[in-house]
């Protein structure tokens, strides 16, 4: 298959979820934003209002990291039911069935990048503005967290087909790895002897690095080191567990 029928057939396949998404929905754009949006407001009232922590705008704060936290959480809850939902497609065309959950994570980078507009405005609201690093290290943050959110995809929407509990273990596991992550809290509030620990989640220097872009315009290279170590590593582990168990998916679909 040549490289230029991958193109195109990603591109069929992007377009086809992104009308199923939208078919017949009034608002649109906005529920890509209102979503991470409604969050932001509940932990705004309980930690800045009720519990005051001292960050200062934590409005801003918080959706810069809520924002690029919803296209991995929308793409990992989506993965297990990803090649059960297109079996006809699978059982009647033949192509790389792996292309299934990479067009699923890009849509969701779609949706990602079309609420940056919003971050700006927020920054504007706070008297800041975008800085000229976003030009590169919005790229570079781009395609580390595409190779984490494909990789685990690649394993849950796999591995599912063999064991349905999954699917509800994935939400389990978003909803820990959440908390887990510095994102409605800033990496200061971790207790200094367990801070080491915060390096064993995938995501934390991940999303430190999106909200310190955002924020201020830095890029820590131990942060990139750290996030491009667990990209790689989510995508080859991935595409391993795919490979290991693909041919075996016209049993159970």
């Amino acid at each position: 298959m040549k490289i230029q029928h991958y193109i195109d057939l990603i591109i069929v396949l992007t377009q086809k979820e992104l009308k199923v998404r939208y078919k017949n929905s009034f608002f649109g754009y906005l529920w890509s934003i209102g979503h991470p949006l409604a969050f932001g407001f509940v932990f705004f009232v309980a930690f800045k209002v009720v519990m005051r922590v001292e960050v200062e705008d934590y409005a801003l704060f918080l959706i810069a990291g809520l924002f690029p936290w919803q296209w991995f959480s929308n793409s990992v809850s989506a993965a297990p039911l990803l090649f059960l939902a297109n079996t006809s497609v699978i059982k009647k065309v033949n192509f790389p069935r792996n292309l299934i959950p990479f067009t699923q994570v890009l849509q969701e980078m779609i949706h990602f990048v079309l609420t940056i507009p919003v971050i700006v405005l927020f920054l504007f609201i706070y008297h800041k503005s975008p800085s000229f690093s976003w030009l590169y290290g919005i790229p570079i943050l781009l395609v580390m967290q595409f190779l984490i959110t494909y990789g685990i995809s690649l394993i849950v929407s796999s591995a599912n087909l063999f064991f349905r509990d999954l699917e509800r273990l994935s939400i389990i596991f978003t909803t820990l790895l959440f908390y887990f992550t510095p994102i409605i809290y800033p990496e200061e509030m971790i207790p200094g002897k367990y801070r080491p620990l915060m390096n064993l989640n995938p995501l934390s220097a991940l999303m430190l690095s999106w909200r310190n872009l955002f924020l201020s315009g830095t890029l820590e290279i131990s942060y990139l080191a750290i996030g491009l170590g667990y990209a790689m590593l989510s995508f080859v582990v991935g595409y391993l567990v795919y490979k290991k168990l693909s041919w075996k998916f016209a049993e159970v679909l």
